[in-house]
């Protein structure tokens, strides 16, 4: 730049210095200084306004040629316009391979803008959601108009929340035979991307897996009742041979152990197919712990010292049995894997966050690479304790679903060796006080 101002500066000092020369061949120096001085300016607004022009044009074609200051900036925006070019291809070319990859993607991609304006989408997604070209900048939710989808919609861009939340899942727009997985993944500042996928196969799979598991079920009740009620009898009547006994009893054991998985199966079964709002009953915080205080307590046989700490009684709305068979599978867990003479706390308490139901125990702990885990079905973290001690494997399964259907989740904190804290969080929205209930 320094070197231009120089270069230019030169030249006017050649010219001023051309013409006074001339001018003093003539007796007229200044006039002469005057005259090249103007032809100069002159000439640099000339090739200003052939700059000025070709910008105003749209920089069709190459820069003015010139010399001197305007030929040097003429140069440098030919150069400028060389690169500009080639970024622009090296784009477009990049952009063309994207859209190739995503066009043989299965999944579909949606590209929103102006907080949920359809800008581009993949053929997939075109077919998905039956989408058209004419439909670009529309809004998604006048294609996908499930109130779940425009509530996940809303709260991933209108509220600007970037928490991490499970895809939804739904009908497709105008084909309820199949289903779709709907992310939304927001960037930007309104822009977002969506991602939908088609599991109506996996969707089949498992509704196929829950109606065998349910109707397997129920029909294994009748030939347990049966057998449970032929082994009661024997026991009972005196009858059998003395070396029976032991057997008899091993069999009625386990038909009861059997009985007890089919009950959870089915219970498991119907958490799952029925709808996710919960039932209206208005359950008592504290008469609900202390049954369940006095359930596990027979489970004990006062082996373990059980305490009930509830700070606030509080009213939960949703459904009283599905309550009690989660708050019950967390005592009878601290029962059964606690040593006896442990102590064992059932504890309630109220924050800004909402209620807390927490149990405490001392027993084995659980090791942290286990308790994502914990809710899947009939996973255990160690097989042989559990079937000592009785246990189904889809106790914490149960209590999952009971929470989902409650808007609540469970946290769990442990230290093998020294004991864990189960703690079921209900939003704020489920609760009400005693006094006002």
């Amino acid at each position: 730049m320094l070197d231009r101002s120089i270069g230019e500066f030169s030249r006017f000092i050649v010219i001023a210095l051309g013409t006074t020369i001339f001018g003093f061949t003539t007796n007229h120096w200044w006039l002469a200084l005057c005259a090249g001085l103007i032809t100069y300016l002159f000439w640099l607004l000339y090739q200003q306004s052939q700059f000025d022009r070709w910008l105003s044009n749209g920089r069709r074609g190459p820069a003015p040629t010139s010399f001197g200051v305007w030929g040097d900036i003429s140069d440098d925006f030919y150069r400028l316009q060389r690169r500009h070019r080639k970024e622009k291809q090296k784009l477009h070319s990049m952009l063309r391979r994207v859209q190739d990859s995503t066009s043989a993607l299965r999944e579909g991609i949606v590209a929103l803008e102006d907080e949920g304006n359809l800008a581009w989408w993949n053929p997939a997604a075109g077919q998905m959601l039956r989408l058209q070209a004419d439909d670009a900048g529309q809004p998604i939710v006048n294609f996908v108009r499930d109130p779940r989808f425009v509530e996940h919609m809303y709260q991933r861009m209108l509220e600007r929340n970037n928490k991490t939340q499970e895809p939804i899942t739904l009908p497709a727009p105008g084909d309820d035979s199949r289903i779709l997985q709907m992310e939304v993944t927001r960037f930007g500042q309104d822009e977002a991307l969506v991602i939908v996928r088609d599991i109506t196969r996996l969707h089949n799979l498992e509704q196929m897996r829950r109606d065998f598991v349910a109707n397997v079920s129920h029909e294994l009740r009748t030939p347990l009742t049966v057998i449970a009620g032929y082994l009661e009898t024997l026991q009972l009547s005196g009858q059998a041979p003395q070396n029976w006994g032991r057997p008899l009893a091993q069999m009625s054991d386990q038909t009861v152990r059997m009985t007890s998985l089919v009950n959870d199966l089915l219970l498991l079964a119907r958490l799952e197919t029925s709808e996710r709002d919960s039932g209206r009953d208005k359950v008592s915080v504290r008469e609900l712990m202390e049954r369940v205080a006095g359930e596990a307590r027979s489970l004990s046989s006062g082996h373990h010292e059980i305490s009930v700490h509830c700070e606030d009684d509080s009213i939960i709305t949703g459904d009283a049995g599905e309550l009690h068979s989660a708050f019950a599978n967390l005592a009878f867990n601290a029962v059964k894997y606690s040593p006896d003479g442990g102590p064992i706390e059932l504890r309630w308490k109220i924050d800004s966050a909402g209620g807390h139901y927490s149990v405490k125990d001392s027993g084995i702990g659980i090791d942290p690479l286990h308790i994502p885990r914990l809710t899947e079905r009939f996973y255990r973290v160690d097989a042989g304790r559990s079937r000592e001690s009785g246990g189904t494997g889809l106790g914490l399964a149960i209590v999952k679903h009971v929470l989902l259907r409650h808007s609540a989740n469970m946290s769990v904190a442990s230290v093998p060796g020294r004991g864990s804290t189960f703690t079921l969080n209900f939003p704020t929205q489920k609760l009400a006080l005693a006094s006002s209930a």
